[in-house]
C-alpha cells in the first residue's frame, strides 16, 4: 500500500511527459507528424510545393562533328572546290559529276537550362546554349570543299523531354517483384528485402530527347546558312544525387542538324547534313521548397517540423534525412 502511493503518481507523470514529448520538445519540434506544410499560409504552401519541382542546371562537354555533302550541281564553279590530289592530271568538275564530301570537326557546348519534374516519370525543360568549335574542309575523291574560316560559334534555344527509365522508386518496385516468390513467413528474406528497399539509391537513368533552333554568331563562311527546320537530338542521361536537391550528371548522345551552302545564284545551293556525337557533364540544383531552419537553439540536421511547418536543417548539398553511418 505504501509503495502504491509512491508509484502511482510517478507512473502518471511519466505517461503525461511522454505524451508531451511525443508531440513537441523544448525547441518546438513536432515529432508526431512525418510531413507538414512548407509554409504557414495556403498560398505560400502551394507556391513552395510547386517550385520544388523545378531545377536549374549548368553543363559543358565536347562534340565530335561529322559533315556529309552529296554534291551535284550544274554550276560547280560557283563553289569553293579545288583539287588536292592527283595534281598531275587536273580536271575541272562538270555538271554531271557527283561527289560525296565528308569532313569532321570538334565543338565545345556550354548549356544553361531549367527542368520540371512531373511525377518522377517525365522531365521536361528547356534552355540556352553556346557552342564554339572548328570544322575542317570537306573531302571527297580528289577534291575538297573549303570554308573561308574553320572556327564557328553557334547559339541554340532548345527544349527537352525526358523519360525516367530507372531510379530509386523503380528499384523498390523491382525489389518487390524480385522477392515476390518468398513467403511472408520467411523472416530472413523479408528482412533482406526491407533492408535493401531502405537503402539510399542515388542513381537515376533518363532517356532524353532534345529539339531546338540554331542561331549563327560566327560562321565558317558567309554562304553557310542554317535551314529553318529545327535540330533533333537523343541522349542517355545518368544522374548521381549528392542530396535531395543537388546532383551530378553525365549525358551522352547524338544530334542531327541540317545546313545549306548558298551561292550568289539563288537557285544554286547544297545541303550539308551534320551529325554530332557528344558527351556532357554538369550540375543540377533543385529549388528547395522547404525553408532552412532558423529557430534559435535548434540543432536538428534532418527535416523536421516547427508548429506544423516543415524545415530543413542542412545545406542543399547534404542529405536531409541521413541514416546511421552517413557523413555529416
Amino acid at each position: 500500500m505504501k509503495y502504491s502511493r509512491v508509484l502511482l503518481p510517478l507512473i502518471l507523470v511519466s505517461l503525461i511527459s511522454s505524451e508531451i514529448l511525443a508531440q513537441e520538445d523544448i525547441f518546438g519540434i513536432d515529432t508526431k507528424a512525418k510531413r507538414g506544410r512548407m509554409s504557414e499560409n495556403n498560398i505560400g504552401n502551394f507556391f513552395r510545393q510547386a517550385i520544388s519541382n523545378f531545377s536549374f542546371e549548368l553543363s559543358a562537354g565536347g562534340n565530335y562533328i561529322q559533315n556529309d555533302l552529296n554534291f551535284l550541281s550544274s554550276l560547280p564553279s560557283e563553289y569553293p572546290i579545288s583539287q588536292y590530289r592527283n595534281l598531275e592530271n587536273p580536271r575541272e568538275l562538270s555538271g554531271n559529276d557527283t561527289i560525296s564530301f565528308k569532313g569532321n570537326g570538334f565543338g565545345v557546348p556550354v548549356n544553361l537550362g531549367v527542368r520540371l519534374n512531373l511525377f518522377n516519370l517525365l522531365v521536361v525543360g528547356g534552355g540556352y546554349g553556346r557552342e564554339m568549335g572548328s570544322m575542317n574542309a570537306l573531302k571527297g575523291s580528289d577534291y575538297q570543299f573549303e570554308f573561308e574560316n574553320s572556327a564557328y560559334t553557334f547559339d541554340k534555344l532548345y527544349g527537352t523531354v525526358g523519360l525516367v527509365l530507372y531510379d530509386a522508386n523503380r528499384r523498390r518496385s523491382f525489389l518487390k517483384w524480385r522477392y515476390r516468390k518468398f513467403a511472408t513467413q520467411n523472416v530472413y528474406m523479408q528482412s533482406e528485402k526491407t533492408q535493401r528497399m531502405r537503402q539510399n539509391y542515388p542513381w537515376r537513368f533518363i532517356l532524353e530527347g532534345e529539339y531546338g533552333n540554331i542561331l549563327v554568331r560566327k560562321s565558317t563562311s558567309p554562304n553557310f546558312v542554317i535551314n529553318d527546320s529545327p535540330y533533333y537530338g537523343l541522349a542517355l542521361r545518368v544522374e548521381r544525387e549528392f542530396s535531395e536537391y543537388a546532383r551530378f550528371f553525365v549525358k551522352t548522345g547524338i544530334e542531327m542538324r541540317d545546313f545549306s551552302y548558298q551561292t550568289q545564284n539563288i537557285e544554286e545551293f547544297q545541303n550539308i547534313k551534320q551529325t554530332l556525337l557528344g558527351a556532357q557533364v554538369g550540375l543540377s540544383i533543385s529549388i528547395p521548397g522547404t525553408k532552412r531552419c532558423k529557430v534559435e537553439g535548434c540543432g536538428v540536421v534532418m527535416k523536421h517540423l516547427h508548429n506544423g511547418v516543415e524545415y530543413r536543417g542542412s545545406s542543399i548539398f547534404n542529405l536531409q534525412n541521413r541514416r546511421v553511418g552517413q557523413w555529416y
